[in-house]
């Protein structure tokens, strides 16, 4: 093979679109076969290919009635720029498959992780056991110009800039509470009767007591020293350890509600203009690994 290796000039290189379709015709030696294999019009490689000819000032292909042959300087510029194409197929074909080989890196965090993605991730590997997924738990809102990540799920309103979003669920909430806890306190009847207990509050969710509190038509007290936990799963473990009532996420807690080691001693969900979103960057390169994800995390939501 001749390699074109000389001194660092300006090189005059064709347009490479028609360089591409004459590549493809005079490897099938057909306009039509290229036309199909590049998804055009026959008519659209035959401008191409007149176009690189006008470019180059010469013949490429003798078109006959019989059909299409190369001339000598079209055989010869043909075996000449094929090497390069092969190249490229094999460069874009080694960097995709390793690209897939690669996990998916998928942000989320700690509690919706633990407790909810969690136990559904075996079903993600039955049902598509070529996927490999790696996630990573953070609590700020994902930036993929600074976290190698691919894909994140994140609670908000879903208008994030520069993101595509696709809802999942909303953002759901209630009390919950240890059933030791009601049995050995007062009497809850009213959304009021809560505030005769400890409440315990997640760092980040502080808006979570004083929203359903307000939605009932109840107010913290003034004096009331909220319980402040770093998450809100620590925020469950306490609730579960009868050291007062947690406002909690059913979407999160379904294996404790159903066992009933919480219960709600007022079943009065809010749902506000919140919701958990999957998100990605806009023209994501990994579309396809990327819908599979999308679409099992649908399934898994409407499956309950």
């Amino acid at each position: 093979m001749t390699f074109c290796n000389g001194p660092e000039t300006v090189r005059p290189i064709p347009p490479l679109n028609p360089l591409h379709v004459f590549e493809c015709a005079a490897r099938h030696g057909s306009f039509t076969k290229a036309a199909e294999e590049l998804g055009v019009t026959q008519p659209a490689v035959s401008r191409q290919v007149a176009l690189l000819e006008d470019y180059l000032g010469v013949r490429l292909f003798h078109r006959e009635t019989r059909g299409l042959t190369l001339t000598g300087e079209g055989k010869r510029y043909a075996s000449q720029i094929a090497p390069a194409f092969r190249c490229i197929a094999e460069a874009t074909d080694e960097l995709v498959s390793a690209r897939a080989a690669a996990p998916l890196k998928l942000q989320v965090y700690a509690t919706f992780m633990a407790k909810w993605l969690m136990r559904r991730l075996p079903q993600l590997q039955t049902n598509h056991p070529d996927l490999r997924l790696r996630t990573r738990t953070a609590v700020t809102p994902v930036d993929f110009a600074r976290d190698n990540v691919d894909a994140a799920i994140q609670l908000g309103t879903g208008d994030w800039q520069g993101m595509d979003s696709v809802f999942l669920f909303a953002d759901e909430i209630l009390p919950v509470c240890s059933p030791a806890l009601l049995a050995g306190g007062p009497p809850v009847k009213t959304s009021a009767d809560l505030l005769r207990y400890p409440l315990l509050h997640s760092h980040y969710r502080r808006r979570d007591w004083p929203d359903w509190l307000e939605a009932a038509g109840a107010a913290m007290a003034d004096t009331q020293e909220p319980l402040m936990f770093p998450s809100s799963l620590l925020t469950y473990q306490a609730a579960l350890d009868g050291l007062g009532i947690a406002m909690g996420q059913p979407a999160m807690l379904e294996t404790e509600l159903r066992s009933g080691s919480l219960v709600c001693p007022i079943d009065r969900p809010l749902r506000r203009d919140l919701g958990y979103y999957f998100v990605v960057p806009p023209n994501h390169q990994d579309r396809a690994r990327i819908a599979k994800v999308r679409n099992w995390l649908l399934e898994q939501v409407a499956a309950g």
